[in-house]
């Protein structure tokens, strides 16, 4: 596995955008064209495509923002494996991944993101990386996990 991250750009959007969950993921994450628009109307978001090498295996989304910090708060805010390279490792991989590259880029030690309920394997996958429930609620009723550690 060669997982990197490509900022989405042009060249890529289009593929970028084609990406999807499974059918019965389909109510935990915007689809990715909504997920771009969101970042066209807000710079602060950082769109990227996870590949591994050559290939496009998924779509995430992270940025920074102050909404109750001060110095800001660091959101992974949107993670997507495409539905035929699931059960593979990459979402694991990817979310490992994107956590240094946060700690990288914003040299912050908390990193957030926002899950349903419902969504058990993501929650499981999410607690086995570090990330635990701080027993808040974002504005579309996700419970908040909270990654406290390092990635370095």
């Amino acid at each position: 596995m060669n997982l990197h991250f490509v900022p989405v750009n042009p060249a890529i959007r289009k593929e970028v955008e084609n990406l999807q969950t499974l059918p019965e993921q389909a109510g935990f994450i915007e689809s990715v064209r909504d997920c771009m628009k969101e970042a066209d109307a807000c710079p602060k978001w950082r769109p990227v495509g996870i590949y591994d090498g050559s290939m496009l295996v998924g779509f995430a989304m992270y940025g920074c923002f102050q909404i109750s910090k001060p110095e800001g708060e660091v959101w992974l805010d949107r993670i997507l494996i495409d539905g035929k390279h699931q059960g593979r490792g990459y979402g694991r991989e990817a979310v490992s991944a994107l956590l240094k590259r946060l700690y990288q880029e914003y040299g912050k030690k908390q990193v957030y993101l926002s899950v349903y309920e419902s969504n058990t394997a993501a929650i499981h996958l999410y607690k086995q990386l570090g990330f635990q429930f701080n027993g808040k609620f974002d504005t579309k009723g996700e419970k908040i996990m909270v990654y406290t550690g390092i990635h370095r």
